[in-house]
């Protein structure tokens, strides 16, 4: 896929502080919970609470968030669309990182059991 190197670079540029509040409020307003969108980002990451807040609190960009994770190895597995690109067909390996992110908590708001989220 060939996606705009403009988006990429707005997108490592991003904090995940600043989108961290949407991605809770997206959540909770569907049912589901804090912990099962911590659970849903340190399967992805392998941050652990501490290690999250402090990302938040350090303001991190995307770029390095996804430089301090230890990716699933299972994260490929995670396809489909998502704000309208296809998961496995995005080349940038940070804006793809990124994506996943999404995914899995699109799928957590959506009702998805846990089990299936966390594939494998």
């Amino acid at each position: 896929m060939n996606e705009p190197s403009t988006l990429h670079e707005r997108i490592a540029r991003m904090t995940f502080a600043s989108v961290y509040p949407l991605y809770l409020a997206k959540v909770e307003k569907k049912g589901r919970t804090r912990e099962e969108l911590h659970r849903v980002i340190a399967w992805l990451t392998g941050f652990d609470d501490q290690k999250l807040q402090e990302q938040i609190d350090t303001e991190a960009t995307f770029e390095s968030f996804f430089d301090d994770a230890q990716l699933n190895p299972n994260a490929n597995l995670i396809t489909g669309v998502i704000c309208g690109y296809r998961i496995e067909d995005i080349e940038n390996q940070l804006t793809r990182k990124v994506r996943y992110l999404d995914k899995l908590v699109d799928e957590l708001a959506k009702g998805r059991k846990m089990e299936k989220i966390l594939r494998g």
